[in-house]
C-alpha cells in the first residue's frame, strides 16, 4: 500500500503515513496524539470539514447531540465499531448542538446520524442508533472492494 493522508483530529495537521503502518496505530507529527488508533474522537468543524476533504481512508461520522438519549445509548455501539472497523475506517463524532452550521451542510435531519465518507465525498448514510453489528456491517458493505 502507498502513503495515505490522515488529518489529525485534535491538531487538524495533515500526516502522511506509510500504509502498512497503520496497523502501528501511528501518532501526528506536530502534537504527537493518535492518528488510527480505534479509538472514535470528537471533530470541531475545521477538523470535520478537513478530515473529509482530505482524507484518503474512509471516515465515519456520528452526527449526535448530548440531549439526544439514542445518541448516549449508541455512543458505546459506536465504540465498539471503530475498533472492529479500524485501522481501515476512521470513526469520528460531531455535536450538532455545538456546530449547527456543519450539521445544516451535512443536511442532518434527525440524530443519531451516521454518514460515511470516502475521499471526499458522501458514500452513504444510516439514521438512528444500531449496535455495533450493524455499524460495522453497513461500513463493509458500502466500501465493498476497498476494505
Amino acid at each position: 500500500m502507498t502513503s495515505v493522508k490522515l488529518t489529525c483530529t485534535s491538531c487538524g495537521q495533515i500526516n502522511r503515513v506509510a500504509g502498512e503502518r497503520l496497523e502501528q496505530r501511528p501518532k501526528c507529527g506536530i502534537c504527537g496524539e493518535p492518528l488510527d488508533d480505534g479509538k472514535v474522537r470528537e471533530l470541531d468543524a475545521k477538523s470535520h470539514d478537513k478530515a473529509i476533504r482530505s482524507d484518503d481512508l474512509p471516515l465515519l461520522v456520528d452526527y449526535w447531540a448530548p440531549w439526544c438519549g439514542p445518541c448516549r445509548m449508541m455512543a458505546p455501539e459506536f465504540a465498539k465499531a471503530a475498533q472492529a472497523l479500524a485501522p481501515d475506517v476512521r470513526c469520528v463524532k460531531l455535536n450538532t448542538q455545538d456546530h449547527p452550521d456543519v450539521a445544516s451542510r451535512a443536511k442532518i435531519m434527525g440524530i443519531p446520524a451516521l454518514v460515511l465518507y470516502d475521499r471526499g465525498r458522501e458514500v452513504a448514510r444510516l439514521a438512528g442508533a444500531r449496535p455495533a453489528a450493524q455499524i460495522a456491517d453497513f461500513v463493509r458493505q458500502n466500501l465493498a472492494g476497498r476494505m
